[in-house]
């Protein structure tokens, strides 16, 4: 396994073994003591998944009370995965980072609790799981606007992206709430 860590504090990005030949391949897409043993030792407590159509944006997504650690990978087809760091005590309150996932490469993405949370689905029938290390709360959830300005984050998009009504009136930096 190969870790990589970026500029945000705390997201990481795991490349996994991936054993292939002419019939497919297999991966262990999770192990608790090969994780342990690099250093990650978060316990989950619940499963998603979801599948999105081509240009279906979801996010980006929070909890404050219940914040949520997801790890995140794309079992089918491409997505571009954006978080934005929301910990007004981090040198890099206010940055996002987006990367490249798709069914292709084995690799899980680690979001740290204190981030939202979004992507954007570049291929139909895009399946999207993650583990997380809280209950979701839907009274909890709070969503940061998507292509807020201040923020800038480079989506790659044709054109307007498919939004719910909840990430459509989502909130810009200046007015979100945030971590301490």
């Amino acid at each position: 396994m190969i870790i990589k860590e970026f500029d945000l504090p705390g997201l990481k990005l795991f490349t996994l073994n991936r054993f292939g030949d002419d019939r497919g391949f297999f991966v262990e897409s999770w192990n608790q003591q090969r994780f342990a043993d690099t250093g990650f030792a978060e316990a989950f407590v619940q499963d998603n998944h979801s599948r999105s159509a081509k240009g279906v944006l979801r996010g980006l997504h929070y909890q404050l009370q219940n914040p949520q650690g997801k790890l995140v990978r794309v079992t089918r087809g491409r997505a571009f995965d954006a978080v934005v760091d929301l910990r007004r005590s981090s040198p890099t309150f206010g940055r996002w980072q987006g990367v490249m996932l798709s069914e292709d490469e084995p690799t899980l993405l680690w979001v740290p609790p204190g981030f939202a949370h979004g992507f954007v689905a570049l291929e139909d029938r895009t399946e999207f799981q993650y583990k997380v290390t809280t209950s979701y709360d839907p009274s909890d959830e709070h969503s940061l606007l998507w292509n807020d300005p201040e923020i800038g984050i480079e989506w790659p998009l044709d054109g307007p992206p498919s939004l719910s009504a909840k990430d459509a009136a989502g909130v810009p930096l200046a007015q979100a709430a945030t971590y301490a």
